[in-house]
């Protein structure tokens, strides 16, 4: 990674973008991290709008809460390709922290989903939101999106979104004047 700004680095071969950015203000998050099962729905929901919420995990970043969640969106344009963020929210009670990669699709649009699919039933390939079974978005939730397949892939944007979450949130370390905010 190339650092872009004091907060911002990239990746040329990729386009990979990762950031970190303080958010000073409530945290928006639609629920609170202890509750999982609303929070993940609401997610859903909202991300559905747009493209769709893979997944939305409680991790631990330097013995902090904090919410792991990996999305998908459509790129403008005519090509019709993918981009795959993961991101980290450190809520506090009036502000968080916030860090994320945006990776886009590189190569041949849909190829992870193409070669899936031609393997499965599309009964298989597009179950149900696994946060809200009865959500139809902007973009599907596909089996494809799954973890298991991102050895299959290892170059695929989804596959380095997680790779990179995987490797960082054990090397991050946060503020102790920030850690000793109030929760969120």
């Amino acid at each position: 990674m190339q650092q872009l700004d004091n907060t911002t680095w990239g990746n040329p071969a990729t386009r990979d973008v990762v950031a970190l950015t303080y958010v000073n203000g409530r945290p928006d998050l639609p629920a609170r991290l202890h509750d999982l099962r609303r929070l993940r729905k609401r997610l859903a929901e909202h991300h559905a709008r747009t493209g769709c919420l893979i997944e939305a995990f409680v991790v631990w970043v330097d013995d902090l809460p904090a919410l792991l969640r990996v999305e998908k969106t459509r790129t403008p344009g005519p090509r019709g390709a993918l981009v795959f963020a993961a991101s980290i929210v450190v809520p506090k009670d009036r502000c968080s922290a916030v860090f994320q990669i945006i990776c886009p699709e590189t190569g041949v649009p849909g190829a992870r989903e193409t070669a899936i699919g031609a393997q499965v039933p599309r009964s298989e390939m597009c179950p149900p939101h696994p946060y809200a079974p009865g959500l139809r978005g902007a973009l599907p939730f596909l089996l494809s999106d799954d973890v298991r397949f991102d050895p299959v892939f290892p170059d695929h944007a989804l596959t380095r979104a997680r790779r990179w979450i995987a490797e960082t949130v054990p090397q991050v370390r946060v503020d102790p004047s920030f850690a000793a905010l109030p929760e969120f």
